[in-house]
């Protein structure tokens, strides 16, 4: 199967949200309750004063993780997505989820949490090398960076070892692995930030 060589166009996703509210089954999947229940384990604080959530989808693992967070961003590029998200989440004042794109559209600000779960691998090599350069710049020090990748099969610019192993690369310079696990289905990274000096 060859690669795409593009990051995934925005009206990619758009399309794929028009024809299902929950094209991955966020909601009922065993594979994803699964993989949140242990992507929620291999954190390695019990809480978090800032984090970030791209790509959130409907916002079925922001509701989860806001259990950890004293303030939890999340983004998505699909309106309907963010929407569904901000529903899901409206009782939790202190989860704020916002429409953008990364690394297009970065937010400002320092976390000591980053969760960069199943789409690292929809971008081209070019726009995850950005990517991880803003995830230096905003990321606290001693914080915490969460990789969590599906490792089948797919045309996308890049493999979900390929993906997980190309941040850990050019996060080397601020961050060290800290644990790892993997699954025949996928594979959870965690980094921590180099501490300042």
């Amino acid at each position: 199967m060859s690669r795409r060589t593009e990051t995934l166009p925005d009206d990619y996703f758009a399309g794929i949200y028009a024809s299902d509210p929950d094209p991955w089954r966020f909601t009922s999947s065993p594979y994803e309750r699964d993989k949140y229940a242990a992507t929620l384990a291999a954190l390695p604080q019990a809480r978090y004063r800032s984090a970030f959530e791209p790509a959130c989808s409907i916002g079925v693992f922001t509701r989860a993780l806001s259990e950890r967070c004293e303030r939890l961003l999340a983004t998505d590029l699909v309106p309907a997505a963010v929407q569904a998200a901000q529903a899901r989440c409206a009782d939790r004042p202190h989860v704020e989820i916002r429409q953008g794109a990364v690394p297009a559209d970065w937010p400002p600000g320092r976390f000591d949490l980053i969760v960069l779960s199943e789409f690292l691998y929809f971008l081209a090599p070019r726009d995850l090398t950005e990517l991880v350069r803003l995830v230096g710049e905003a990321v606290e020090p001693d914080g915490d960076m969460v990789l969590v990748h599906w490792l089948g099969e797919t045309d996308y610019p890049q493999s979900g070892d390929g993906a997980a192993e190309g941040f850990i690369g050019l996060a080397a310079p601020f961050a060290r692995v800290v644990h790892q696990s993997r699954t025949p289905e996928y594979r959870i990274d965690v980094l921590r930030a180099g501490t300042a000096s």
